[in-house]
């Protein structure tokens, strides 16, 4: 029955196995974005050895907003953010997926919310901005564009 309707539709075994795995890699490569970019903001999050509750709010918040995801799901996002940051050697392997699938405006943007996750407790610790340093040059951004998303939430959340 299912290969007679494949045929009205001229579709054979083959091709619907392939459309399926095609789908399924989509759909795993999405989610290894989703987590890289989580783990970029639990990165920076940790890189003053303080994880606010207020930061983890704010991570949520983002993702939430980036992803389209519901709680549960933001929850199980986190954890394997955490894992992977816990197993990674350094930030560049996020930042590669990062780079394979956002383009230049996508990039700035996770930047701008990463200073707002970094003006949550309205202060910029030195080991904070180093991370935003790093983080710029593995985007392939300008330092002007660490500076003028910098200042672009600075006012956007009234610090001076």
């Amino acid at each position: 029955m299912l290969k007679k309707l494949m045929s009205i539709f001229g579709q054979t075994d083959e091709t619907v196995s392939e459309q399926i795995s095609d789908e399924q890699n989509d759909l795993i490569e999405y989610k290894k974005l989703q987590i890289a970019t989580c783990a970029l903001f639990l990165e920076v999050a940790n890189s003053d050895d303080e994880f606010l509750d207020t930061e983890k709010e704010k991570i949520v918040e983002t993702m939430k907003n980036i992803f389209d995801l519901d709680n549960k799901h933001v929850q199980m996002l986190i954890e394997a953010s955490n894992e992977s940051v816990q197993k990674s050697v350094s930030i560049y392997e996020f930042t590669e997926i990062v780079n394979r699938y956002y383009d230049y405006d996508q990039k700035y943007e996770i930047m701008k919310n990463l200073w707002r996750l970094i003006f949550v407790d309205k202060r910029l610790d030195a080991h904070e901005e180093y991370f935003m340093r790093k983080i710029t040059g593995n985007l392939h951004l300008d330092h002007s564009d660490m500076i003028s998303s910098k200042l672009i939430v600075k006012k956007e959340l009234n610090l001076k």
